[in-house]
């Protein structure tokens, strides 16, 4: 998979908005019910356990801080599909992760919507707000 192509592709197949940085970082900005959006960036990362190329979809919840339910939110996340919490950078975020070859692409764009429906539901329920 060319994640740069891909990306842009299912931007402009969802209405979305595209950015790519470079060939292993794109954006999109993904359009919600409500008139709402949610960022998800792709990223190419090698797994050195299995030798192979994964890209990564994630997007921001909220700042990270000792007041999240986090036992709540792992529990929760056992009912996703595709997503899980991550704290990364200071940030609560959702990510989800495959690989670069023999994933199909419907699988990824599910994780793609999947990754930004949950960024933006539980960024709502923690923080009350749109802030990502």
């Amino acid at each position: 998979m060319d994640l740069v192509s891909f990306m842009k592709s299912y931007a402009d197949e969802i209405g979305g908005q595209f950015t790519s940085y470079d060939n292993i970082h794109s954006i999109i900005i993904v359009p919600l019910a409500g008139g709402r959006f949610q960022s998800v960036i792709g990223t190419i990362k090698e797994n050195k356990l299995y030798s192979r190329n994964m890209v990564t979809f994630t997007s921001k919840i909220c700042n990270y801080n000792s007041s999240l339910p986090l036992k709540n939110l792992l529990e929760q996340s056992s009912l996703f599909n595709y997503g899980r919490f991550i704290i990364s950078d200071d940030f609560l975020q959702i990510e989800a992760v495959a690989s670069m070859d023999g994933t199909p692409e419907s699988s990824v764009k599910e994780m793609i919507q999947e990754v930004a429906n949950l960024a933006d539901q539980y960024e709502f329920k923690l923080t009350g707000s749109d802030v990502h």
